[in-house]
């Protein structure tokens, strides 16, 4: 690597951390004293670590004081003085030091929750990644600098304590405290550090292969944690099973905490999750959310190998962590219910999350050069999870599943304890595969962007011609990837599968016989595909015989070729068309989405009757279908289904039968009355969409009373959705004004503004900017500027544009710009179809 500032010298390693925490909830302050067993290569009178945030006090080395300690809080450093050398060896650094537990979540920080008895607690808590163990204790806080940690932690009695690793004693130590002693961690890296304290419920340890596991929650919840032990027990087994290799930690808590920054943390031996994905009520919970849970857990699990055994050296290979677990967590969740179809969700979610980034000119490679803590934040978005588990996918269905699986175990086996660059993975492939694995993905992991293939019939087969698919073409972009194709048709009545390696901008494929149908893209492969006009007609003809992936990619590619402008939204209208006997929730998903998208960017007041009836002779007869009330022996996905119809019909269609229907299923869930949860959370949506200040007051007292998280979350996301302006700005103020928990804040104001009253939100944000920002901390401030794109009216992106001129975000620089672009090709979007959609309608 060139010199990095941020980076800290090799002279001096930690080997072992002895370290001893003493938190207080109630000046919310902690005090620590940590032993560091240091391997010193070679003399040195100078030692230089990682604080952040940290009083420290006494520092000494092998009875050697320290003369001068210096702070650096540009680069988080401590610069360590010493008396006298120490020669190259062991040595013993101990250090006393103090701080603060803080309300950002990060480091070690604060929340509280009210038990179900209405008690408030409040509870110390620890998120360290991607740079924030520093804020806990001294150390080299760098993923290549690994040691093993015992902690000690000193608690009230009637509070629980957890750590990395299993209790192994405890000691009373007066004044109503207890002294918890735990077991040291295996070989890890600092940011997995963990530790919890408060009034916590674990469920009875679970031993599964040896290792205990448990549940760990909030007070008064742990009898809605089955689903979640099921879940965690499922990926546990699952993932041994597929890595080969036994879990390398002592004991694996799954803990739900109130406030996170994240969706979950994967800290070794003790993962952290928002509560809402281990409490769960299933008689409550929809589909997604049991998905989401599984999901996660998954997920998390996933890094205990890949990511926590095996460890990137830096943090340009984050996706090598998050991407891989990401894959995994859908292989997870896609072994224990099949039924759920993952890998057809992965299509219509995980894939388009990271194509609306990568459709961009303003993306990012999915591993570049990091430097500075605020880099490595930026690192944690639709690039790294979403294209890196999409191009995992992609090269795993072209080399095969078992040889994949192969090379994945022989990288970890090699590199297990140890740290990695992205080259050693594409090694431990390469060497389970015919195909030249790592030359194929630097293409996709050092190259921005992704291809789009146009296929045409040539004499004998087709031609396969690649270029650069963008949001706002721009023709002079020459990239060319080594693309993975898996071509799929019939010609001549016999079925065909080609496998191709495209590496230029143009290749012919021979194909014997009459082409009846041609599919491009028979591997989820990351790219667009558009047909020549005689081909899409064709597969039009043959619906039939196409599968669920393959006909949710014609719509996904049919629509994307109209927000980039090179089809029609008319063309897209009448494939959709074809669609009023689809049965597969994730197709109506993709195509209901457009018809959402048109309807808020593109279609006037004047067209909307037309369109909305439009939509209700596509939508109506697939609600007839399945009706309003669950069968027995009905599948999940088509309960989903039922779900998302009832919100189109309500939402975009409004039709006045359901609007009404929904209102009362929404009385009778407020009474308590139990009701199927796709159900009622469709028509919580249509409630607030038609809602007004009642109904408004009505979501917010709900929200509030609410005891299940699952609940909370479903409340505060329909209350966001009432479109009446007055109403949408007080939404704004409760997050400025800290009534919506900061965890929530950034995608209640996306919500916002996303909405129908959107400019208005736009209006509050930019006038009260900094009271927004102030609510966001961590990792959540990147985010708040993810429902830009909405605000497509061509003076509100204007104004969106002109402001952000004048105030930048250094927090979320990268993360503004993507979001302006995809504003730009929406207002383009709105400009090129608005008269296109008219015609149509006329």
């Amino acid at each position: 690597m060139p010199e990095n500032p941020y980076r800290l010298p090799r002279t001096v390693t930690p080997t072992h951390y002895a370290l001893r925490l003493e938190p207080n909830l109630e000046s919310f302050t902690f005090n620590g004293r940590v032993a560091i067993t240091l391997d010193v290569s070679e003399s040195t009178d100078r030692i230089i670590l990682n604080t952040a945030e940290l009083e420290i006090g006494h520092v000494s080395i092998g009875g050697i004081e320290i003369t001068e300690v210096n702070h650096d809080d540009e680069y988080e450093r401590a610069y360590l003085t010493l008396g006298s050398e120490i020669g190259a060896g062991e040595h013993v650094l101990e250090i006393t030091y103090s701080g603060l537990i803080n309300d950002q979540l990060r480091g070690l920080y604060r929340s509280t929750f009210t038990d179900p008895d209405g008690v408030e607690h409040t509870i110390a808590t620890s998120q360290c990644q991607a740079t924030d163990a520093r804020r806990v204790l001294p150390c080299w806080d760098e993923p290549d600098f690994k040691a093993t940690f015992q902690t000690t932690m000193v608690v009230p009695l009637d509070l629980a304590a957890f750590t990395n690793t299993a209790e192994v004693a405890r000691t009373e130590a007066g004044e109503g405290h207890v002294e918890i002693e735990f077991a040291p961690t295996m070989k890890m890296s600092t940011y997995l550090l963990a530790f919890v304290v408060g009034a916590f419920e674990a469920t009875d340890p679970v031993e599964v292969r040896g290792t205990p596991i448990r549940i760990i929650v909030p007070k008064g919840n742990v009898h809605l944690t089955d689903v979640a032990m099921e879940n965690a027990i499922f990926a546990f087994e699952y993932l041994s099973d597929y890595y080969g290799i036994p879990y390398p930690a002592d004991k694996l808590d799954h803990i739900g905490v109130p406030d996170f920054a994240a969706g979950a943390m994967e800290n070794l031996g003790l993962i952290a999750y928002r509560d809402a994905y281990l409490v769960i009520d299933p008689e409550k919970a929809s589909q997604g959310e049991l998905q989401n849970s599984i999901d996660v857990i998954g997920h998390e699990t996933a890094h205990m190998w890949f990511g926590d055994l095996v460890t990137m050296k830096w943090w340009e290979g984050a996706w090598l962590n998050e991407a891989f677990a990401s894959f995994m967590d859908i292989k997870t969740t896609a072994a224990k219910k099949p039924e759920w179809k993952r890998w057809l969700t992965f299509a219509n979610g995980e894939v388009p999350w990271a194509m609306g980034t990568d459709q961009l000119a303003s993306t990012r490679p999915i591993e570049f050069e990091v430097n500075s803590p605020t880099e490595v934040d930026a690192m944690f978005d639709s690039i790294t999870y979403g294209k890196g588990s999409a191009v995992l996918r992609m090269i795993e269905l072209f080399m095969g599943e078992d040889n994949f699986r192969q090379g994945v175990g022989n990288y970890l086996r090699k590199h297990a304890y140890a740290n990695t660059i992205t080259t050693d993975l594409w090694e431990g492939l390469d060497g389970a595969s015919e195909w030249p694995i790592g030359e194929i993905m630097d293409t996709w992991v050092y190259q921005r962007g992704f291809p789009q293939i146009d296929i045409e019939r040539v004499d004998g087969g087709v031609r396969l011609s690649q270029r650069r698919f963008l949001a706002i073409p721009d023709e002079t972009d020459a990239t060319i990837w080594s693309v993975p194709v898996l071509l799929r048709g019939v010609a001549d009545g016999e079925s065909f599968t080609e496998k191709v390696l495209l590496t230029t901008d143009e290749l012919e494929v021979s194909i014997d016989g009459d082409i009846e149908f041609v599919i491009g893209n028979a591997g989820s492969g990351f790219y667009r595909t558009r047909y020549s006009d005689d081909l899409f007609a064709r597969l039009l003809n043959n619906m039939t015989a196409l599968d669920d992936l393959e006909r949710y990619q014609l719509v996904a590619d049919t629509w994307s070729m109209v927000k980039s402008g090179q089809v029609p939204s008319s063309s897209f209208l009448d494939l959709v068309g074809a669609y009023s006997e689809e049965t597969e929730q994730q197709i109506w998903s993709i195509v209901t989405g457009g018809l959402a998208a048109l309807d808020h960017h593109v279609v006037t007041e004047e067209v909307r009757p037309a369109f909305r009836g439009f939509v209700s002779k596509l939508v109506s007869p697939a609600l007839d279908r399945l009706g309003w009330d669950p069968m027995d022996g009905e599948s999940d996905l088509d309960r989903k289904l039922r779900g998302g119809l009832i919100a189109v019909m309500g939402n975009i269609a409004e039709d006045k039968t359901v609007i009404e229907r929904a209102r009362s299923i929404v009385a009778r869930v407020f009474e308590g009355e139990p009701i199927d949860p796709e159900i009622a959370t469709a028509s919580l949506g249509v409630y607030a969409h038609h809602g007004g200040v009642n109904e408004y007051e009505r979501l917010w007292d709900e929200y509030n009373n609410a005891k299940l998280p699952l609940l909370k979350v479903r409340y505060l996301r329909a209350m966001a959705a009432v479109p009446t302006d007055e109403l949408v700005r007080r939404s704004f103020h409760k997050i400025i004004d800290g009534e919506i928990r900061t965890q929530d804040g950034f995608w209640v104001f996306a919500g916002l503004i996303s909405g129908k009253g959107g400019p208005s939100a736009w209006e509050e944000a930019r006038t009260n900017w900094s009271a927004l920002l102030g609510q966001m901390p961590g990792m959540t401030k990147r985010r708040v500027v993810e429902g830009l794109p909405a605000l497509s009216q061509p003076e509100v992106a204007a104004d969106v544009k002109a402001f952000f001129a004048e105030t930048p975000l250094p927090e979320a620089a990268s993360a503004l710009e993507q979001n302006l672009e995809n504003l730009d090709a929406n207002v383009k979007l709105r400009e090129r179809e608005t008269e296109v959609v008219a015609e149509y309608f006329g």
